[in-house]
């Protein structure tokens, strides 16, 4: 994040793996890097009607205490959202074959089903030369290239996260 270097300020985003290998590499680092701002971002799996923590301790039975909602961000449904809601980026790192048309037009893409969004991305990416998406060979890539404000725009969750991440960037000393 640009802001983050402006002042000064080290990232780190760790990829986990499984829902449950990235709760467990959270605690760790929460009891690792205590003067850090530790975040959780993890897919949803579904809608989100609930505070974020308690979202995740009915649908998960993770158990966090001491932490706000600012510690907790949540793909809705999944990540794919944010990837289709910018299709200039995906038809970029895709090229030729991709199919835009076989994305989802709906402006708020946190409102369409997982496998909706899945199936998507499948059609549109099933002719280049990457291939169909694959979230473990495509998406760390992609969410590197997206455009965030064409995300923000689409996905209310991800708006939520850079404004916290924001907010605590201009709050610290720098």
């Amino acid at each position: 994040m640009k802001l983050a270097r402006k002042r000064g300020i080290a990232w780190k985003v760790i990829p986990s793996g499984s829902r449950n290998d990235t709760f467990e590499n959270f605690t760790q680092a929460l009891g690792e890097h205590r003067h850090a701002f530790n975040v959780l971002l993890v897919d949803s799996e579904e809608r989100v009607s609930l505070p974020r923590w308690e979202h995740l301790r009915r649908q998960d039975r993770w158990k966090v205490r001491n932490l706000t909602e600012d510690h907790c961000h949540l793909m809705v449904h999944t990540v794919e959202a944010w990837l289709v809601a910018d299709p200039e980026t995906l038809a970029s790192y895709y090229g030729q074959g991709f199919l835009p048309g076989s994305l989802p037009k709906r402006l708020d893409v946190e409102a369409i089903a997982k496998d909706d969004l899945i199936r998507a991305l499948d059609r549109a990416t099933s002719r280049t030369q990457k291939g169909r998406y694959h979230k473990i060979s495509h998406c760390a890539d992609l969410l590197g290239l997206l455009d965030q404000n064409r995300v923000r725009s689409r996905a209310h969750h991800c708006d939520l996260l850079f404004t916290t991440l924001e907010a605590r960037i201009r709050g610290s000393a720098g």
